[in-house]
């Protein structure tokens, strides 16, 4: 009983100890100061704004300690909103562009099989009717090859005139530019801060697309056989004043006056080589394009005016020869120009010249802005042409360097895209 009371005398005084060493000093939280939050309506409400609408109001209020100044400034709503309607009448246009070129790609698959097919069938007949007797047999076989001809001949003519496969390649082009500009708007939006010169600046650029590329044949077509093969030109001229006069040699807004002549040797390559040689090419194909035009109807009507004659006694031999042969070469011609897309790669060459002529003007309007604050920024501009011509920003200085070494000698193409 007394080994009991010591044990349990021993722990009391075990929790004491404890007690005492764990002892924690009382705090006076009326003596700790926090820090007043002033304001702090007017931040919600801001905060509020951007998270619900993508951009902020005016701060008239004074600001709050823990208000951002980043967002100073104003985006207007109407700013905004005129850019989604201008989204929504690109989006439109790309599906519009978009159905028509496969309309018009139909056009040409179903018109030269069409044309083939009859042509075949009619220098068939013309053969046939070579060795027919005289009397009605005879007739029905010349009559049919020569009506055949004819037909082939005046669709071979329409055909050859609205070039479907160049039409084809012409909306693709505009189907693709189409959602490079609704690309374009969404960035703009998405950066924010935009204005009423964006709006007009992307009305501009949609207007310039509706004219390079028309959707109307009768009227407003571009002309599939011209003088001289031009590039093709989507885009608006620069709105503001290229000023002139002594160019500004600074480190301001990532320009320097080696980034202002690697810029003017890159202009002079893709000037020299790249626009050049596909305006090279496209006269080429120009010039083959209109042989084959000419050519096609040309045999198509010789060879009805063959098949008409057939079974003729002066001119029976030569008849069956100019009715037969003069078809199936028809037939021949016909599909090189078409089957092998020929006006389509005329506009491909137009496109491509049109290309290397777009980034020619920005750069020179870049360069020909003597204040560099007005400029894009010089890094950016730079790695923007640098993507488009499909080299490194390594690469691409490179390329300046040795056209500056080798001045007129120098071939090499700025672009390995294309």
């Amino acid at each position: 009983m007394a080994a009991a009371i010591q044990s349990s005398s021993f722990l009391c005084s075990q929790r004491r100890i404890a007690k005492a060493s764990i002892n924690i000093p009382k705090l006076n939280i009326s003596s700790v100061a926090f820090p007043k939050l002033q304001n702090s309506r007017g931040l919600v409400h801001d905060l509020e704004l951007i998270r619900n609408n993508g951009y902020t109001k005016p701060i008239t209020e004074k600001a709050s300690p823990l208000s951002s100044p980043a967002t100073p400034y104003v985006s207007d709503p109407i700013v905004i909103t005129k850019l989604y309607a201008i989204m929504d009448a690109v989006a439109d246009r790309v599906e519009m562009h978009k159905n028509i070129c496969e309309q018009r790609n139909n056009w040409n698959s179903l018109l030269l099989t069409a044309i083939n097919t009859i042509t075949l069938s009619a220098a068939t007949m013309a053969g046939i009717a070579a060795t027919a007797t005289l009397g009605s047999p005879l007739l029905a076989l010349k009559m049919s090859s020569t009506l055949m001809y004819l037909a082939a001949t005046g669709m071979l003519v329409i055909m050859n005139k609205i070039q479907p496969s160049q039409l084809a390649e012409e909306q693709r082009n505009a189907t693709r530019l189409c959602k490079q500009l609704h690309n374009q708007i969404q960035t703009l939006i998405a950066i924010g801060n935009p204005t009423a010169r964006d709006v007009d600046e992307a009305l501009e650029k949609v207007l310039a697309i509706d004219r390079a590329f028309p959707l109307p044949l009768l009227g407003k077509m571009i002309e599939k056989f011209p003088a001289s093969v031009e590039p093709t030109v989507w885009w608006p001229k620069h709105r503001r004043g290229q000023l002139k006069g002594e160019q500004i040699k600074s480190n301001g807004n990532g320009w320097s006056e080696k980034m202002e002549e690697q810029m003017k040797e890159i202009v002079g390559v893709l000037n020299k080589n790249d626009k050049a040689d596909y305006l090279r090419l496209g006269e080429k194909a120009l010039k083959i394009n209109k042989v084959m035009a000419k050519a096609g109807p040309l045999l198509t009507g010789i060879a009805a005016v063959g098949s008409a004659f057939v079974g003729s006694p002066s001119h029976g031999s030569w008849a069956v020869v100019l009715g037969v042969a003069a078809g199936a070469l028809a037939s021949v011609v016909n599909t090189l120009e078409h089957g092998g897309q020929v006006g389509m790669v005329v506009e491909l060459y137009r496109s491509n010249a049109g290309f290397f002529k777009q980034m020619e003007e920005d750069i020179e309007f870049n360069l020909n802005e003597t204040d560099v604050e007005r400029r894009e920024n010089g890094e950016l501009f730079e790695m923007k042409v640098a993507l488009n011509l499909g080299r490194s920003l390594s690469e691409l200085r490179d390329l300046a360097d040795c056209s500056k070494r080798q001045g007129k000698d120098f071939e090499e193409f700025g672009s390995k895209l294309f």
